[in-house]
């Protein structure tokens, strides 16, 4: 079983940036995809980025430019940083494997907020 622990989020005003992590078990970086997701009330949970176990990333047009995903495969952590946040940003982020919430997993982390005033 996967188990996913984020972390980093809090209030930031908006133009500001945070760092956010996501310490993995159960899963091998270097052959499996890695991606961000993020849900703000109401809506529902969107992809913002993923990152390949060859390296490769890929980002949703909202967020690309602005954020940027990597991982450090020996400590098997993901990374999302944030920059010139916007109010829009604000929303709880989850990491994850991609191919397992495509198949309807129900194994999420608790998540991190972020938060980001106007």
């Amino acid at each position: 079983q996967v188990q996913l622990v984020e972390s980093g989020g809090g209030l930031v005003q908006a133009g500001g940036s945070l760092r956010l992590s996501c310490a993995a078990s159960g899963i091998t970086f270097s052959i499996n995809a890695m991606g961000w997701y993020r849900q703000a009330p109401g809506k529902q949970r969107e992809l913002v980025a993923t990152i390949f176990g060859s390296g490769r990333t890929t980002y949703a047009d909202s967020v690309k430019g602005r954020f940027t995903i990597s991982k450090d495969n020996a400590k098997n952590t993901l990374y999302l940083e944030m920059n010139s946040l916007k109010p829009d940003d604000t929303a709880l982020y989850y990491c994850n494997v991609p191919r397992l919430v495509e198949r309807g997993t129900d194994n999420w982390g608790q998540g991190t907020q972020v938060t980001v005033s106007s």
